[in-house]
């Protein structure tokens, strides 16, 4: 028993000392967050983007959005991406043999027929069935791939890229909506940086409850459902708190599969989307920053702290749980395959600094939180505990939490101002204080899950992911 508490004690003196590193490191990243925000802020007009929408000789990008059983929102959707305002880009929606109506829709609706179309298998992936274009010129910029679907969105997406005519894409989700200035934002620091750009990401948001108009964002309202409420707060801290801190020192490991513009060249050179991967998007940014460390050339990964992308997340427990156990394994998945990186001084940052990070603070977090719960229920049934310095430490944790929380949303609404309604500010100011009680734990108990899945070999089931689609502005809002 004495050495079980010895054991006990030793592991919360270990605990101690992660959580002054963790919150020390958390620190610091405030620091470089606000430091990346002044910077973009100063040179936010050194090219600006109303030359970008209007050149006659601006960078060509394609869009690649893949789409598997969309047909209640498929047309809205593809509509709102050719909406986009840059004069030069491609559209190229990927259906993944969708089983609904989603392919005939695009075809009616878009007067698409099936065209003779020079295909490279650069990247390897499922067959193409066939490529459509439209008889009308008004939707010249469209390309529709059909294909067998694969089980995956990376097949699809090294279809969007083998299909794709310019050297930069960009990946989104077609149930995402796409800020008008999305393209010219994106692609702005592959211009304008001395150094090679190879991918450039934005801010996220929760259109649940948002209104839109012709495909564009009309009203930005505050999600009234459960999880995406908290989804809202999650992503505004993510966003533009935790990844603008990482851009500055060109540290970032994720850009979002909902919107990141990608040198191509060098994703067909790193091989593309692993068809097997649960978190593709980090994936893909580890291999080619890989590549660029090998090659001893110096790159950056751009993060622009604006909400460009809108997309719906999870309204139920069900589907919530599923998308974060996804993620969960994604994460480990990832780590575990590109293991050799960490503390690998022949990746430099990649190596000694992002990597190590999302070893310790984002994949052992919730299995150290489990462990520090068990042990302190043990400590209070069986060898007792000093109240007054649990509580201490407790609130100190919990105020530093809220701290970071409540940090994060002044950046976003002195900036940006996406919610003008005083009530819905206050609403989520109060989330803050009630989701380490409420929402963390839920996230925690879907990562370990997660990694159990993971450890445990188990067939990941995908499940459907139920949308309620987009709301028009002159719908009401319920």
């Amino acid at each position: 028993m004495n050495f079980l508490h010895t054991l006990f004690l030793l592991y919360e003196k270990f605990l101690f000392v992660y959580a002054v590193i963790y919150i020390s490191m958390y620190i610091a990243l405030t620091f470089l967050c606000y430091d990346a925000i002044k910077n973009y802020a100063n040179s936010k007009y050194f090219l600006h983007i109303g030359v970008l929408k209007k050149s006659n000789h601006a960078v060509g990008v394609s869009i690649i959005a893949p789409a598997f059983n969309e047909s209640s929102t498929i047309v809205d959707n593809v509509k709102s991406l050719m909406l986009l305002e840059y004069p030069k880009y491609e559209v190229v929606i990927v259906n993944d043999g969708s089983t609904d109506s989603s392919l005939q829709k695009l075809i009616d609706e878009f007067e698409l027929i099936k065209v003779d179309f020079f295909y490279q298998d650069k990247l390897k992936s499922h067959p193409v069935r066939g490529h459509y274009k439209s008889k009308n010129p008004v939707y010249s910029k469209l390309l529709v791939v059909d294909k067998i679907n694969g089980k995956s969105k990376a097949d699809a997406m090294n279809v969007g890229i083998n299909s794709c005519k310019y050297d930069i894409f960009m990946c989104t989700d077609v149930d995402c909506i796409l800020r008008k200035d999305s393209i010219s934002l994106l692609v702005k620091p592959f211009i304008e940086s001395k150094k090679r750009v190879i991918a450039t990401g934005a801010a996220i948001r929760i259109s649940n409850s948002c209104e839109f108009k012709d495909g564009m964002l009309f009203k930005s309202v505050y999600p009234k459902q459960y999880f995406p409420m908290f989804q809202e707060l999650e992503y505004i801290r993510a966003f533009v708190f935790g990844r603008m801190a990482w851009s500055r020192i060109n540290g970032l490991l994720l850009v979002s599969g909902g919107l990141g513009m990608f040198d191509k060249i060098l994703a067909i050179e790193a091989g593309g989307y692993w068809h097997k991967s649960l978190g593709e998007d980090m994936d893909l940014i580890i291999r080619m920053r890989k590549i660029m460390h090998e090659k001893n050339e110096s790159f950056l990964i751009k993060y622009i702290p604006e909400s460009l992308c809108w997309t719906e997340g999870p309204s139920t427990k069900n589907v919530f749980i599923r998308q974060r156990v996804r993620w969960a394994r994604g994460l480990i998945q990832t780590l575990f395959l590109h293991r050799k990186i960490f503390l690998n001084k022949n990746y430099g940052l990649t190596g000694l600094v992002s990597f190590p990070y999302f070893v310790f603070g984002e994949f052992l977090v919730p299995i150290l939180e489990a462990i520090g719960i068990i042990i302190i229920f043990f400590d209070i049934l069986i060898f007792g505990i000093n109240y007054n310095y649990f509580l201490i430490i407790t609130l100190f944790v919990y105020l530093f939490y809220v701290f970071i929380g409540l940090t994060s949303i002044l950046i976003d609404q002195v900036l940006y101002k996406h919610y003008s309604n005083l009530k819905e500010i206050i609403k989520l100011i109060l989330l803050v204080f009630i989701e380490p009680i409420i929402y963390h734990p839920i996230t925690i108990y879907t990562s370990l899950k997660g990694y159990w899945q993971f450890v445990a070999n188990k067939e990941l089931a995908w499940g459907v992911m139920t949308r309620q689609g987009f709301l028009n502005s002159s719908e009401k809002i319920n």
